[in-house]
């Protein structure tokens, strides 16, 4: 036999030449087994695939923009730079990266913790009527749009009606317009995240509870370990992976300080406070039509939420000897 018809044997084919061509007639034939098995599961992940394709990977591309000047009539025009200079250059655009930078510590410092927490409560919780009862309860915001949940807060925050200033009066406190405070805009918009997202996060962190090794438990009551020591000693280092990789994507998105919430809670007194890259990006890439500018600012929090998340990596790594990679 010589080496052109030499054959393997394959578990699943049979003889395979080893030529190139019929290397790849087993590929074909394995891939197209692969297809037959697993279609449905394809058609399934298709959607998602699409969505990130779309709106993911091929603005990617379209990021060179931002070193160009859009024409309406093709091609545009190189200019290098530019509109990176005149961001930098504006006071405006510093302002709203302040604003970020605010808004998304507060939101980091404050609402972080508060998932982990509930989940540890709600692993506390013995009854199974009354655990589903409070899952049920503290799930059900991250179900609400942000204009829902802006009228719930408006209404429940109205200086005259609502029921927050109304518990004030009777506590003898004056009453507070706190949508229009510029000094309390900032703290609504944390309470608001936390009141949507935290239950809904404690579910990661509830699952990696769950999946902590029982014998750790038993061993640590059979050494006289209370519910509190079992916590500190078996529950929260069994989820230090859990919470550190969590704390890695979340600093990737530490400029993201969600422009759902800030469009559905701003108004013309508070803009100033919680002005955020994201509205700037809106406003002078839809708005105004200023569509390089607004590229380059995007493409800027970009690069510096890359940068946060590797820096989030090493600290992570150094931290807790876990991190992404």
């Amino acid at each position: 036999m010589t080496n052109r018809d030499e054959a393997v044997m394959s578990p699943k084919f049979g003889n395979v030449p080893k030529s190139s061509a019929g290397r790849r007639q087993g590929r074909m034939a394995v891939a197209a087994d692969g297809w037959r098995r697993w279609w449905p599961y394809y058609v399934m992940m298709a959607p998602g695939i699409l969505f990130f394709l779309v709106f993911h990977y091929l603005p990617i591309w379209e990021a060179r923009i931002a070193f160009e000047q859009v024409r309406i009539v093709p091609p545009n025009i190189w200019v290098g730079i530019k509109h990176f200079q005149v961001l930098f250059s504006s006071p405006v655009f510093w302002q709203v990266l302040a604003n970020t930078l605010i808004i998304s510590a507060m939101k980091m410092v404050f609402f972080l913790p508060v998932p982990i927490i509930v989940a540890l409560l709600l692993n506390e919780v013995r009854g199974g009527s009354l655990r589903k009862f409070i899952q049920s309860a503290i799930y059900l915001p991250h179900f609400l749009s942000w204009v829902v949940i802006a009228g719930i807060f408006i209404a429940a925050l109205s200086p005259t009606d609502g029921a927050v200033n109304n518990l004030m009066g009777m506590a003898g406190m004056a009453p507070r317009s706190f949508m229009t405070d510029t000094g309390a805009i900032r703290w609504v918009l944390v309470f608001t995240e936390i009141w949507r997202s935290a239950g809904w996060d404690s579910l990661l962190y509830l699952a990696a509870i769950i999946a902590i090794d029982q014998q750790l438990y038993d061993a640590a009551e059979i050494d006289g370990a209370n519910r509190w020591q079992k916590i500190r000693h078996v529950t929260l280092p069994g989820i230090v992976p859990t919470i550190a990789t969590l704390f890695i994507l979340n600093a990737g998105m530490f400029l993201n300080a969600d422009l759902n919430q800030v469009i559905n809670l701003s108004n013309d007194v508070v803009r100033s406070k919680i002005d955020i890259v994201d509205t700037y990006v809106y406003r002078i890439g839809l708005q105004t039509g200023e569509y390089s500018l607004a590229t380059a600012a995007g493409l800027f929090k970009a690069v510096l939420g890359t940068m946060m998340i590797v820096i989030a990596h090493f600290v992570s790594k150094r931290l807790t000897g876990k991190g992404v990679w």
